[in-house]
């Protein structure tokens, strides 16, 4: 099976400020070695968990030390309340047939 490095960061933010917040949150330029992200939100829209799925752990550390996701952290600094976040390594799981 295909293992996985995946990015997980689940971020509560200030009531109403979802709009704001998701302009902020874009990276600019798309990060290298990246292969997919997903944004998933509450339903009240104050907690929003990001996951990304990466080439490699050290693609991930790279783009997590660089000028341009210091510089997306620093724009999502006015709407975040609280954040955590954690690499991982996994494959997908096989879903029986019913």
């Amino acid at each position: 099976m295909e293992e996985h490095f995946v990015w997980v960061t689940t971020r509560r933010i200030r009531p109403g400020a979802l709009e704001e917040f998701e302009r902020a949150w874009r990276p600019d330029p798309s990060p290298q070695g990246m292969r997919r992200a997903f944004a998933y939100w509450s339903e009240d829209a104050q907690e929003v968990t990001g996951v990304s799925f990466w080439d490699s752990k050290e693609a991930c550390d790279s783009w997590r030390t660089s000028e341009s996701e210091a510089q997306r952290r620093a724009n999502m600094a006015a709407y975040v309340v609280e954040e955590r976040e954690g690499f991982y390594r996994g494959r997908e799981l096989a879903v029986p047939q019913r």
